[in-house]
């Protein structure tokens, strides 16, 4: 018998946010009723860039809703990079823990706020999947799939990946391409040396995920400028960031200042492209 926590009882029982936007500003579906799991997200943003309402339908077990209502909480008035950074392993902690053979509920349940999120900047409606060649003819899942889920949960066996994506649970047929790509992925893993420094980090930026890029540009702002705003009585926050143009919001005495086009310009972007890239452009959300 599987061990629940209470949180996840109570959004399962309870679920927040659950129902239907009239006219969403974004929606995103992932999964299918034939693989017994579905989930369809949708959002609407305020005039400051943050998610002022969203609403969620989900067919599944009660991981399913539970994750479902944990996202849904998590994103409520953040912004779109905020939300961004997401990730499955937030969902599991706000619920106090998943058993593992659920996990691919949080899974199912970032991959659909990464599809609404798309479906917003892009204004696509198809059905958001990973790029690649299927593995897993039992669920649809792909190696492009399969390498995400077992860098971003760092795993490092069949039975993990099955737990985390379904791949490899029905017929069995495919756990021999699965255990393949395991071993691929520890073997592109670059050993650590003593004199790694910020240069190396931005050079690996390159072949980040947009995940670990935002995350890359928010601890970058959070440690290199936003000290130095503040000391002075004003803040910058991370509205968007889209393929490279990172969207920021001047606040407090920055907002109204009139240097603030040289702070983005001298401050902010050189931050940027000292310890991330040079390829960042730095626009700033006017409101």
């Amino acid at each position: 018998m599987w061990d629940y926590t209470e949180t996840l009882k109570d959004h399962f029982f309870n679920p927040r946010n659950a129902g239907v936007i009239e006219n969403p500003d974004a929606v995103g579906e992932v999964g299918s009723l034939a693989c017994g799991d579905a989930l369809r997200l949708m959002f609407n943003l305020s005039d400051n860039g943050t998610i002022s309402d969203v609403k969620f339908q989900t067919f599944g077990c009660g991981s399913a809703i539970a994750s479902a209502s944990a996202l849904t909480e998590l994103i409520k008035g953040k912004t779109l990079a905020e939300a961004e950074e997401i990730t499955n392993q937030d969902i599991v902690e706000f619920l106090g823990g998943l058993p593992e053979q659920k996990m691919h509920c949080s899974v199912m349940g970032r991959e659909a706020l990464e599809a609404a999120i798309d479906n917003y900047r892009t204004g696509s409606t198809e059905k958001h999947e990973l790029e690649g060649n299927v593995v897993c003819t039992c669920f649809g899942v792909t190696d492009e799939e399969i390498k995400r889920v077992a860098q971003e949960n760092n795993l490092k066996t069949v039975e993990q990946v099955t737990n985390y994506c379904k791949a490899g649970g029905g017929c069995g047929g495919c756990r021999g391409d699965i255990e393949e790509i395991l071993q691929q992925l520890q073997r592109e893993i670059p050993q650590p040396t003593a004199d790694q420094d910020d240069k190396t980090i931005k050079q690996k930026s390159r072949s980040m995920t947009n995940i670990e890029k935002i995350k890359l540009i928010q601890q970058t702002l959070d440690q290199q400028v936003r000290p130095a705003l503040q000391a002075d009585g004003g803040d910058i926050e991370l509205i968007d960031v889209v393929e490279n143009r990172v969207i920021v919001a001047m606040r407090g005495m920055c907002a109204h200042c009139q240097v603030s086009e040289f702070t983005l310009a001298e401050v902010v972007r050189a931050k940027l492209h000292e310890f991330v890239s040079d390829e960042l452009i730095v626009e700033e959300l006017k409101t």
